[in-house]
Formats: C-alpha cells, structure tokens, sequence
C-alpha cells in the first residue's frame, strides 16, 4: 500500500474528518499517532484502529500551544519508531457576524485553526529535518479558505491564512524534499456543521436544518460530504503518487466552489 510502514500524526483524530482520515491511513497500512483534547475520544479510535491491525499511540495536547505539539511529535517517533506525515487537521468553527466578534473569540479560534497549523507545520518540518528524510505536510484548509461567507467572516480568515501558511511554507521546504499541500472539504456531516446549523438559526432565525439544508441543496453531486470522501483525497496527499504536488489547496465539496 501506498504508506505502507510510515508513520502518521492526525491532531484532531479523535472525531470526525480526523478519525475518518486516521482510519483511512491506517487502513492503507501507516502506522498512526492521534493527537486531540479529549483522552476519552482519542481512546475509542485508537480501538477502531488496533482493530485494523496497525499499531496506535495517542497524546492529549492542544495544538495552540507550540511546546505540545513538538511534544507530541517527540512522542509519535519515540512510539512508533519514525515519522513521516502530519495531517493538521484540528480546528474549531465560529458563526459571528462581523460586527459583533470579541477579541476573545478571535484569539480563540486564530489560536487552533492558525497557530495550530503553523506550530505543526514548524514541529514537523524540523523532525524531519533531524532524521534526514523527505516528509508529507498536510494541513486542513476549507472551501472557507477560498471564499469568505457571510456569518463566518473570522473562521473563512483563518481558512485563508492556511493557504499562505501552505504555500509559504511549500517554498521554504521544497528544497528539502519536505512537500506542504491542503485539503478543503464543504459541508461534511459533522458535529461542526451541527454546531455550525445551531448557530445560524440563533442569529437568522432559520429552523434547526434549515442552513445545514441550504448549503447541502448548493452541492452539484446532490449530497453532504462525509469523513471517508475528505480521507479519500488525504490518502493521496500522504502517498507517493502526490511527490510533485506542493502548495496546493485542494478543493473537495462536491461541487460547491470552482477555482
């Protein structure tokens, strides 16, 4: 299989996109290390992945805070004997219009969907570095990382700042044969988008599904998104079929947005 033997960091794995993605990884015969906050959701899907037969390790860390993420990435190579892919894959939406977001809530949400990235695009980088070896950087960017919406004017920000932060960092490590790509899913069936949905009906006043709705009946191939379709293009990324593919935001949403 295409990854088969390496090793892979998922942050975020403990639910949703993340689980789907370190599922898939493994299921292509990596060996994986989740990283999230809750211990208690990392615990289930390290179970659905020792089922596969590949070997797990987990860490508790939030990936805001620079020192936790290269000690997570510490702990994947100490574990599991290697490292070879990062899937940044954490981060949290927000439903604010413009007008009323507090300095608070954009520390927030810069601090896991920006800082997050960076501090793992950085911890990464320099492991594989250390060990010598070529490495896969992958980070979760979104359909908000190409077109700002209305409601989600900070999160679609953040979304944006991964572009730059992928293709700068492309630049900087291609000469190391260090390559830096990002996924952009749409509307997966998530507990994001159920908060997301929540959260537009407070402040339009739209009925519960109403938005989540919406945006599904905008999508071209006529249904939502799921973990394994957004796996499905990360499973690429990580293997050698993507080695001359760097700097780039991919789009997969089914057909929502055309770049």
């Amino acid at each position: 299989m295409s990854v088969q033997g390496k090793v892979a960091l998922v942050t975020g794995g403990g639910q949703g996109i993340g689980r789907g993605i370190a599922l898939r990884l493994a299921k292509d015969g990596a060996d994986i290390a989740l990283v999230d906050i809750s211990r208690d959701a990392l615990t289930t899907v390290a179970g659905e992945i020792e089922a596969t037969g590949r070997r797990v390790t987990t860490f508790v860390a939030d990936v805001g805070d620079r020192d936790q993420m290269r000690a997570a990435i510490d702990h994947a190579e100490q574990e599991l004997g290697g490292f070879d892919i990062i899937v940044n894959n954490a981060g949290i939406a927000q439903v604010q219009p413009i007008s009323a977001v507090t300095p608070a809530e954009v520390e927030r949400i810069f601090r896991v969907n920006i800082q997050g990235v960076l501090w793992g695009i950085q911890a990464a980088a320099d492991k594989f570095i250390a060990l010598s070896r070529k490495g896969k950087i992958i980070n979760a960017c979104s359909i908000a990382g190409h077109e700002g919406y209305a409601l989600l004017g900070v999160y679609s920000a953040t979304k944006f700042a991964v572009r730059a932060l992928t293709q700068a960092a492309a630049k900087e490590y291609a000469s190391r044969g260090i390559t830096v790509n990002a996924y952009c899913p749409g509307v997966v069936g998530t507990d994001m988008w159920v908060e997301i949905d929540r959260r537009f009906a407070e402040i339009t006043g739209a009925s519960k599904g109403e938005t989540y709705r919406k945006f599904v009946d905008g999508i071209a191939l006529g249904r939502a998104e799921t973990p394994d379709d957004v796996a499905s293009l990360v499973s690429y990324l990580a293997g050698p079929d993507s080695d001359y593919m760097t700097g780039q935001a991919i789009l997969i949403d089914g057909g929502m947005v055309y770049r």
